[in-house]
């Protein structure tokens, strides 16, 4: 990804942690995908292969947009001021 491209990903994703927009976690965002109720899914640079399979299959499905990060998931939990990793999120 272009490096604007992640500044400013970077700053959506502040905005809407700030907001209680962002939904947290793999299987809480799951199951909001699978109920269409997410419009974007953000996931991180290790997230396991397995989840991603999931994420893209069911946000193909609910018509979600997908966005693969350049960022580990430890980075992701710092970015969202979370003392834990966060491989995905979610935006309701």
């Amino acid at each position: 990804m272009p490096a604007k491209r992640e500044e400013k990903v970077v700053t959506e994703l502040k905005k809407l942690a700030e907001t209680k927009k962002l939904v947290i976690g793999t299987d809480r965002v799951l199951k909001l995908v699978r109920q269409g109720k997410l419009s974007r899914v953000f996931v991180s640079s290790n997230c396991p292969q397995k989840t991603r399979d999931d994420i893209a299959y069911y946000a193909k499905l609910a018509g979600a947009a997908v966005v693969e990060l350049a960022y580990r998931n430890s980075e992701l939990g710092t970015l969202c001021k979370k003392p834990f990793a966060i491989s995905v999120l979610g935006v309701a």
